[in-house]
C-alpha cells in the first residue's frame, strides 16, 4: 500500500488545524462526531487513529491479554488507598481552602462558580490572586471574598 504523505507530514497537517477542521477529520477516521471538542484531545485522538490505520493496531493476542489484565485489577473503592506508599494529603491554599474546592454562589440572577487552583482561585477562566480580588470583579464592589462566598459567619444584628 503507497501512502503518499509521512506520517509525521500528517501529524504536521493536523497540528495546524482549526478545532472544526479538527472535528470533520475526526469523524472520517471514526465514523462518529467527537465527544469533546478540545483542540489538543481531537489533535492525539486523530494522530492515534491515523497510525493505527497505517501501522494496524494492537494483535487480537495484546488485545485478549489486556481484558484479562484489567478482569483482575482491584482497584480500592478511596483514593486515600490509591497512592503507593503512604496516604497523601491534599495541597491546602487560600485561606485554608484545597486546591481543587469549588466554590458556589447566585449573584444577581447568575450561578457563580469558582474554583481554587494552584497560585490562587479561578473564576470564568480568569486566574485572581485572593477570593477578595475574584470576589470585588464579579461584583463590582470592595467585598471580602470569604464573607462574600459565604465562608465565615455574618456578625449577629445589634
Amino acid at each position: 500500500m503507497n501512502h503518499p504523505t509521512s506520517i509525521a507530514e500528517e501529524i504536521a497537517r493536523l497540528h495546524k488545524l482549526d478545532v472544526e477542521s479538527l472535528i470533520q477529520r475526526f469523524e472520517e477516521l471514526f465514523s462518529k462526531p467527537p465527544r469533546c471538542r478540545r483542540k489538543e484531545w481531537l489533535f492525539r485522538k486523530c494522530a492515534h487513529q491515523f497510525q493505527v490505520i497505517r501501522f494496524g493496531g494492537l494483535s487480537g493476542a495484546a488485545r485478549a491479554r489486556l481484558d484479562e489484565l484489567i478482569a483482575t485489577l482491584e482497584l480500592p473503592a478511596d483514593a486515600s488507598a490509591r497512592t503507593a506508599v503512604k496516604m497523601l494529603k491534599p495541597a491546602v491554599r487560600n485561606n485554608g481552602l484545597s486546591v481543587g474546592t469549588s466554590l458556589e454562589r447566585e449573584y444577581k440572577g447568575k450561578r457563580i462558580l469558582v474554583r481554587v487552583v494552584d497560585g490562587g482561585f479561578e473564576a470564568a477562566g480568569v486566574l485572581y490572586k485572593s477570593l477578595s480580588a475574584a470576589a470585588c470583579s464579579i461584583s463590582g464592589q470592595h467585598v471580602s471574598g470569604v464573607a462574600w462566598f459565604g465562608l465565615k459567619p455574618r456578625k449577629a444584628a445589634r
